[in-house]
């Protein structure tokens, strides 16, 4: 076929647009134009395997749907070519796709288990090898093989003394009550003519180990499972695209188990090894497993499902910017990477046969230079007993020569290494920090001339890399929970960083599956019995700001990605947390408002007052420690704001995807009524409100909840709480993202400004002069006296960054994916210059800007089939197609 441009660019492959269990989950390819390209008339999609859609009259060109998952074991490589106005497209390079096993009757294993004549308490049980034998002929292991494995726990795979694959911490972490993943691989290199071994390490990872805050083992289970096959075509029934296939191996009776080398595996308390017990034979044929004991058949309910969202691996390594003598005598070394990580650490000397090691993670040291990680320990009176924080790795040497300690079966949030036992010296050359979480793929970059900002992006970077291990979490190292309010704040913020769609919509369908058949949306996902609705902390669930991500992930998503598949997926969920709220509205009354207003007023069938509500939570200075007290607020401003924006929220997503009119209209209507309860409740009649917190005048702003005529005298009060603040903020954890963009939307510029580059506690760049490198969950996470307060490696402050990218550097949607974008920069705070991009759907966007010598001067990258509205500080609009553009003004002083 003659073609007269190059070919498509960045073609990706996502999963989606089925339900929490993958049915109709299909390919969706994505690219860019050819360089150079800006409208495309056509496109066209092959598959190696013959699946071709033909030439598509068609400008789209981002999550198109290929039907190519019609059976199971469908591995194959797709290829796209488009028309534009240079012509036809050469091929693009080819991305891969593999359906999996899409049907139970596709698996030939069973589930299979060891059987532990009594269960080791939990933190110290080990991981296990669950072992097999078989034979394949010559031509069966020239045909190519394929490997599919699922557990109960965690699992690892060795085939012939070689691991399969590099994804981490598999299957991932699913409601396990309702799914689980299963992970395949093409093992054709591994397999061998005769005699094979398959060898699995299991541990008791999410699914059985500590989770949470409370640590509690055996939520999901109290039995490890193992299932997994290899299979191999067999004659071809319909076709060389369409083969039969054999199970070579499958776990069944037949398998062995023992304990290993891996004397306890815990994700929260962490790893023992003892390296003597290491032996590759158990990986050959002649290996005598006699020894060993028959495995057990397990009774698995939950549903086996194919990823959407991309594993977890091993991202990066770093290495340590020093390693200290301390303690007494200086009997152990203190590791600092530098970077406060999420992952583990490689030790590569570990000393004599018989060396017993022990590594400590943390991220703090105290004024002797010494690790503490008192900070981190759970005491909370809701639970029975005071928790240290784990984090703890051992090794015991076997003093081979290069040999090295990877715990694989652990993570850790920390900087800080501990390493207690080592005869030698430790350099750096002996340690290195292993950075894990899910691999997802970086799509934005910001810099400015103000270094400190750039060190704030980085730590919020760094935050969100530390909190993405196949779930978002709260922080990595002492609940590692998927806190749903958490996400609400910040998935609008990851989407300027990273392409966090299939990550999310994973994570979603189990909050969807966690979802109470009320409507209430449980706090954590995936959501472990002792914290979900029947467990003692159950009341504290259906929170605002937390339940309300169901209804605001997607629709952020949409507006990042252009998906309404996830708007699709989730309507039925998302709308049943609206009428939840609603209930809780119409139904219950706040005991407060009950007693001194015995007959309720007519608004108060809107008034979320009722019921458990995190609210603003972590605002400075917040006093907990009477956690019943706190509980007993009236929490009624922060529901009922989130009750208005969610429902208004449903309504335009119900527009968008086609819903009953009436359904959408009733959205609609709900959240008129929740404002206007809102004003009648929190709004003076001169229109100033009755909650004097900045909290309360950032959400009024952010939500529109106060009438137009008097937004500006309530953001002009924002700003005197500011300065009688000291210029500073007093928001917490729900409110923080909104506040500068409110400043700057109404006016206050340079008060945003201000608070952004405010070095006096309580600020963010306070975080970075006393040492974080990531950001702090409480706003004082050291204190003056260099003391540690909980965790310090929480994105959700973090959200904050989002300012940098939508009005420092002035990028943000026009149209869902950026198909149009603004740029609008709002320079200030002494900035000289910025500089963003970010990778869209439709391709790379790039805005820099620099200030010199008064010149104002902006330049903006438009991807092909995109358009921007660019609108200079002094006002001027320009509306640009595919291209570079340069636009110069004299700005006055600022």
């Amino acid at each position: 076929m003659s073609s007269s441009s190059p070919a498509p660019q960045s073609v990706r492959a996502d999963v989606g647009g089925g339900d929490p269990f993958g049915r109709g989950d299909q390919p969706r390819l994505s690219w860019w134009l050819p360089p150079g390209a800006v409208t495309q008339h056509a496109y066209r999609i092959v598959t190696d395997d013959g699946y071709d859609t033909g030439r598509v009259e068609s400008a789209d060109q981002v999550r198109v749907g290929v039907s190519v998952f019609d059976r199971s074991r469908r591995a194959t490589a797709a290829r796209v070519m488009v028309w534009t106005e240079l012509g036809a497209s050469t091929w693009s390079d080819p991305v891969e796709l593999d359906s999996g096993l899409l049907d139970e009757s596709d698996w030939s294993a069973q589930w299979v288990g060891v059987a532990e004549d009594q269960r080791p308490e939990k933190g110290l049980r080990p991981a296990y090898w669950l072992r097999a034998r078989f034979e394949l002929t010559a031509e069966q292991a020239a045909d190519g093989a394929r490997l599919e494995a699922t557990a109960l726990g965690l699992y690892e795979v060795h085939l012939n003394g070689q691991r399969v694959g590099d994804e981490e911490l598999a299957p991932g972490y699913t409601q396990y009550a309702r799914r689980v993943q299963a992970q395949s691989h093409d093992v054709s290199d591994l397999v061998l003519a005769g005699e094979n071994v398959v060898a699995v390490l299991v541990s008791d990872g999410w699914y059985r180990g500590q989770v949470g805050l409370p640590r509690a083992a055996d939520q999901y289970g109290t039995d490890l499972a193992l299932r997994l096959q290899i299979d191999v075509p067999d004659a071809p029934i319909a076709g060389p695209a369409d083969p039969a296939w054999l199970s070579v191996v499958a776990t069944g009776p037949d398998w062995r188990w023992s304990t290993s080398h891996i004397t306890v595996a815990d994700l929260i308390g962490g790893q023992r090894e003892d390296r003597r017990l290491v032996d590759p034979s158990l990986h050959t044929p002649a290996y005598d497993d006699s020894s060993w004991l028959p495995v057990v058949p397990r009774e698995v309910t939950a549903a086996v499902v194919r990823p959407v969202a991309p594993p977890v691996r091993r991202i990066e390594e770093l290495r340590p910017v020093s390693v200290a003598r301390v303690g007494e005598g200086g009997d152990h070394q203190v590791v600092d990477l530098g970077q406060n990580i999420n992952g583990w650490a490689r030790l590569s000397r570990l000393g004599p046969e018989g060396t017993r090691l022990v590594l400590r993670h943390g991220e703090h040291l105290g004024p002797d230079g010494d690790l503490t990680t008192t900070h981190l320990d759970v005491d909370v009176p809701i639970f029975p007993e005071a928790l240290p924080v784990g984090q703890v790795d051992e090794v015991t040497s076997a003093g081979r020569p290069g040999d090295v300690f990877e715990p694989r079966f652990t993570t850790h949030g920390f900087r800080y290494v501990r390493v207690e036992g080592h005869p030698d010296e430790l350099t750096p050359e002996d340690v290195t920090g292993v950075v894990v979480h899910s691999d997802l793929r970086r799509t934005g970059w910001f810099e400015c001339s103000d270094e400190r900002v750039n060190a704030l992006h980085e730590a919020v970077v760094w935050s969100l890399r530390d909190n993405i291990c196949d779930i978002p979490t709260d922080c990595p190292q002492r609940e590692r929970s998927g806190w749903t309010g958490d996400w609400q704040i910040f998935a609008p913020t990851a989407a300027y960083l990273f392409d966090v769609l299939g990550f999310t919509r994973k994570w979603l369908r189990d909050v969807a599956l966690d979802q109470r058949a009320d409507g209430c949306v449980a706090n954590i996902s995936p959501c472990p019995p002792i914290e979900g609705f029947s467990g003692p902390v159950g009341h504290v669930n259906g929170s605002a700001g937390w339940g309300d991500v169901v209804v605001s992930a997607p629709w952020d998503l949409h507006e990042a990605y252009a998906d309404a598949s996830l708007l699709r997926e989730l309507w039925g969920p998302l709308t049943a947390w609206v009428d939840y709220a609603a209930r809780a509205a119409r139904d219950q009354r706040h005991p407060f408002r009950a007693a001194t207003r015995p007959e309720a007023a007519d608004h108060e069938q809107y008034l979320w007052d009722a019921g458990f509500h995190w609210g603003e939570w972590l605002e400075p200075d917040a006093d907990l420690s009477d956690f019943g007290a706190f509980a007993a607020q009236d929490q009624g401003e922060v529901a009922t704001a989130y009750l208005h924006r969610s429902a208004a929220t449903a309504a335009r997503i119900g527009g968008l995807i086609g819903a009953d009119a009436a359904q959408v209209e009733h959205y609609a209507t709900t959240a008129e009524r929740a404002r206007a309860a809102w004003q009648a409740e929190f709004v003076r009649p001169d229109g100033s409100l009755r909650t004097a917190t900045q909290a309360a005048h950032v959400r009024a702003l952010a939500f529109g909840l106060v009438a137009d005529e008097h937004r500006q005298a309530v953001a002009d009060e924002l700003v005197r709480l500011i300065e009688a603040a000291g210029t500073h903020l007093g928001t917490g954890f729900l409110s923080t993202p909104m506040l500068l963009p409110v400043l700057a939307d109404h006016g206050h510029l340079e008060t945003a400004y201000a608070l952004l580059l405010q070095d006096s506690e309580p600020s963010w760049l306070t975080m970075l002069d006393r040492g974080a490198t990531t950001v702090w969950e409480r706003w004082n996470g050291v204190d003056a006296a260099g003391v540690a307060h909980e965790s310090l490696n929480h994105y959700s402050k973090g959200a904050v960054v989002s300012f940098l990218h939508r009005y420092v550097a002035g990028l943000r949607p026009a149209s869902p994916g950026y198909r149009s974008f603004e740029v609008r920069p709002r320079p200030g705070g002494g900035l000289t210059s910025a500089h963003a991009t970010l990778e869209s759907p439709y391709g790379r966007i790039e805005t820099a800007w620099r200030l010199d010598a008064g010149v104002f001067t902006l330049d903006v990258a438009v991807p092909g089939a995109a358009t921007a509205e660019v609108v200079l500080p002094q006002g001027g609009t320009h509306r640009v197609g595919p291209g570079r553009h340069t636009w110069s003004e004299s700005l006055p002083t600022l």
